[in-house]
């Protein structure tokens, strides 16, 4: 476990201080000391003083581990979050059919493993759920909020950060989420989109734009029905959400994939910020941050795209 101090402002480190850990699976070969092991390994991020928090269950982009996700986690359980975020697969296929069952058991695992890993006087709110992923990850949340799998629990809202529903249009990944029918998210929740400004933009010629225009945040939030935001940052692209430091091979080749933006401290900073935001106003009932941003306080980026369906 490692903790970290805090601050204030949703796009700065919150008033918790935080703890990160790891649980492992119960299809681990080493033993666990846990009683009921979760279906998948997890790396949570908790507040360290006692209370009742809200839950967020974050999904890790195609082929990358949760552990890239480190600081954004940490960032959104310093304002009074338990964080979650399960690694739903290291190797997989076109098909991400497995991976929203296997978000669907972990949400069930929740009331019968979930306190047995948090500190002390630690307490999760289980009627109080967000579902967020980035990228492909992106796409399963929303499957998932979409009832493509069920779930014993229910979620008060979705967040899709960069989704990716593919190669490109007519291209889409089974199962497929975009209908192409505007307002067609049949959501009994509030949703969020964020889009990265140079997603859809090619860094090399050989490869396809890491989110390419007609299967990227433009078209989940085209769907979305109110309540709803969206919110497209300028200048930073698909993983700059990411940490810093990002190990081995595949943390290498988050830095040559995509089209990045000049540091993703920034772009780190407002995604977790505006989700701290969106889950004050739908998880718990403060929206005075939402408006500021609504406002135009937006921390540390430009943004090139701001829409409300409140």
């Amino acid at each position: 476990m490692s903790c970290s101090a805090a601050a204030t402002g949703v796009f700065e480190t919150g008033n918790y201080t935080t703890v990160l850990q790891k649980v492992e699976s119960v299809t681990c070969s080493t033993k666990s000391s846990v009683v009921v092991p979760p279906p998948k390994p997890l790396l949570i991020a908790t507040p360290c003083e006692a209370g009742e928090f809200p839950l967020l269950i974050f999904l890790h982009g195609y082929l990358l581990y949760n552990s890239f996700y480190s600081l954004l986690i940490q960032h959104v359980a310093s304002h009074g979050f338990i964080v979650i975020a399960p690694q739903l697969y290291t190797v997989a296929g076109a098909d991400s059919s497995d991976e929203i069952k296997s978000t669907a058991t972990i949400t069930d695992w929740l009331p019968k493993g979930l306190q047995q890993v948090l500190p002390l006087h630690v307490q999760p709110k289980l009627s109080k759920i967000g579902l967020a992923g980035h990228s492909r990850g992106g796409k399963t949340a929303f499957a998932l909020a979409l009832q493509k799998a069920a779930t014993t629990l229910r979620f008060s809202a979705v967040i899709g950060v960069d989704p990716v529903d593919g190669m490109d249009k007519g291209k889409q990944t089974p199962p497929p989420v975009l209908t192409y029918v505007p307002h067609s998210f049949d959501l009994d929740m509030a949703a969020m989109v964020i889009g990265s400004g140079l997603g859809e933009i090619r860094r090399n010629p050989l490869f396809p734009p890491c989110a390419p225009k007609g299967v990227n945040h433009e078209d989940f939030f085209r769907e979305c029905q109110k309540p709803a935001c969206y919110f497209v940052v300028k200048d930073f692209g698909h993983l700059d959400m990411l940490d810093d430091e990002t190990r081995g091979i595949r943390g290498k080749a988050t830095y040559c994939l995509c089209m990045n933006g000049k540091s993703r401290e920034p772009m780190r900073r407002f995604v977790g910020g505006i989700m701290v935001a969106f889950m004050k106003a739908y998880l718990g009932s403060d929206n005075s941050d939402l408006m500021a941003i609504r406002d135009g306080q937006t921390g540390p980026v430009e943004l090139q795209t701001s829409e409300f369906w409140i």
